[in-house]
C-alpha cells in the first residue's frame, strides 16, 4: 500500500512540480514539504501544522484531502508504542467500595475548587461585566483626503472656503448611515455618495466605504473623503437611464488605468477572473436597469468566474494577487493588474467619457490596504 510520503511525492512527479513552483503558489516552506514527503514532522511546531499544511498540499496536488488525512493518522498510530508487558499483567484487585469513594472525592474537589475560582475571578475583575462606553470623536478633514475608521455618533468636520460642515455617523447596521448638512446617506460597503455641502448645486465631497461588517458596531466602518474641485464630479450621480459617468481628463489621469482606449460609445464587456488561491471576492454592477444587489462568495484556487456588464462593475478582493483578471470587449482580451499579494482592493472598472465626447474604459482604484 502508498505510504502517506509516498502518495504526495508520486503526485507532485505526476505534475512536475517542483519544490520552488508549490512553495510560491501555496506559501508553504521549501523544508516543511520535503519534511511532509519524507515523513519527517518531529520539524513541525505542532500538530495543528501538520494537518494545515497536508489539507494544503493535498489539495494542490488534487488529492482527496481526508484520505490524506486518515494516512498521516494511521502512521501516527503505528508508530506509538505498544505496551505488551502491561497487556499481559493481571488486572489489580480493587475493593468494590473504593471506585465509588473516588469517584464522591473527586466531585467534592471539583465543586470546590470552581467555587474558589469564581471568587478569586469576581475579587480580580469586580467590573469585568460592565460594557465598555466609548467616547464618541471628532475629527478634522486637512488636505484634500482623509480615511478614517469610524464608529458610531464619530463625526468629521470638513472646511470649505470660510465654512466647516460637520458629518456624523449616525448608525451602523445593514448598512452605514451619515448624516450630512443635506439630509442622511445609506451606504453599504464599497459603495460612493457625492455630498452638496453648501447646497448650491455642485458636490464638493465624495464618501466610500472602504471597510464595514453588517450588523457589527463594535468593527465600526472605514470611511474615505474625498474633497475636490467641482470638476472633479462632473455630471453628479448618474442614473439608470443616462450615460456612464463623465470625469475630466485631469481626473481620470490621476486615479484611473485605462484599459480599453477611447472609443465612440461604451459597449458591453465580460470580465472574467481566474482565482490563483483563496480570496474573498465581492462584485456589483453598476448603473444598469438589470442592476443586482451585492454579490459576495469565497473563491479557491482554479475556480472561475465570469460578469457581464454594460457599463460597469464594482469588485472587492481581500487578496488582489489571487485574482487573474482579463477584460472581453470590442473582440480584445486585455489582463487588467488589480494589486499585489495580501492587497486589499476596492475597485471601479467603468466607461468613462472624456472632454473629447468619447469613451473609455477604465481601471479606477477605490481603496487599498494591506
Amino acid at each position: 500500500m502508498e505510504s502517506l510520503g509516498e502518495k504526495l511525492k508520486n503526485a507532485r512527479s505526476e505534475k512536475g512540480l517542483s519544490f520552488d513552483q508549490i512553495s510560491r503558489e501555496t506559501n508553504i516552506s521549501i523544508r516543511y514539504l520535503e519534511a511532509l514527503e519524507s515523513e519527517n514532522f518531529a520539524i513541525f511546531p505542532g500538530e495543528p501544522y501538520i494537518i494545515g499544511f497536508l489539507k494544503n498540499y493535498g489539495a494542490y496536488l488534487d488529492l482527496d484531502v481526508q484520505k490524506v488525512i486518515s494516512l498521516y493518522r494511521a502512521l501516527r498510530i503505528q508508530e506509538q508504542p505498544v505496551p505488551v508487558e502491561q497487556l499481559l499483567k493481571s488486572p489489580p484487585r480493587i475493593p468494590g467500595f473504593i471506585i465509588p469513594l473516588v469517584i464522591i472525592l473527586i466531585a467534592l474537589g471539583l465543586g470546590g475548587w470552581g467555587i474558589m475560582s469564581l471568587i478569586k475571578n469576581r475579587q480580580s475583575n469586580p467590573v469585568a461585566s460592565a460594557p465598555v462606553v466609548r467616547a464618541s470623536a471628532e475629527y478634522m478633514m486637512e488636505g484634500t483626503n482623509m480615511e478614517k475608521r469610524m464608529y458610531k455618533n464619530d463625526s468629521v468636520l470638513i472646511p470649505i472656503g470660510n465654512e466647516t460642515y460637520k458629518l456624523e455617523l449616525y448608525n451602523l447596521g445593514e448598512a452605514v448611515t451619515i448624516r450630512t448638512p443635506g439630509g442622511s446617506e445609506v451606504l453599504d460597503l464599497s459603495q460612493e455618495v457625492n455630498i452638496d455641502l453648501n447646497s448650491d448645486g455642485i458636490p464638493e465631497l465624495r464618501i466610500t466605504v472602504a471597510d464595514f461588517a453588517k450588523n457589527k458596531v463594535e468593527m465600526g466602518a472605514l470611511l474615505h473623503f474625498y474633497l475636490a474641485e467641482p470638476s472633479t464630479f462632473a455630471g453628479g450621480a448618474v442614473e439608470t437611464e443616462q450615460p456612464p459617468i463623465s470625469y475630466s481628463s485631469n481626473t481620470v489621469s490621476a486615479a484611473s488605468t485605462t484599459i480599453i482606449p477611447a472609443s465612440i460609445s461604451a459597449y458591453p464587456f465580460t470580465m472574467q477572473i481566474n482565482f490563483q488561491g483563496y480570496c474573498m471576492f465581492r462584485w456589483e454592477i453598476l448603473n444598469e436597469r438589470d442592476r443586482r444587489d451585492r454579490n459576495q462568495r469565497y473563491f479557491q484556487r482554479s475556480e472561475v468566474l465570469d460578469i457581464q456588464a454594460q457599463n460597469g462593475i464594482r469588485i472587492w478582493a481581500s487578496n488582489a494577487q489571487t485574482a487573474r483578471i482579463q477584460v472581453i470587449g470590442g473582440g480584445r482580451t486585455i489582463p487588467v493588474d488589480i494589486g499585489s499579494a495580501g492587497e486589499v482592493v476596492v475597485a471601479d472598472i467603468r466607461w468613462v467619457r472624456d472632454e473629447e465626447n468619447r469613451y473609455r474604459l477604465i481601471l479606477i482604484r477605490l481603496e487599498t490596504g494591506s
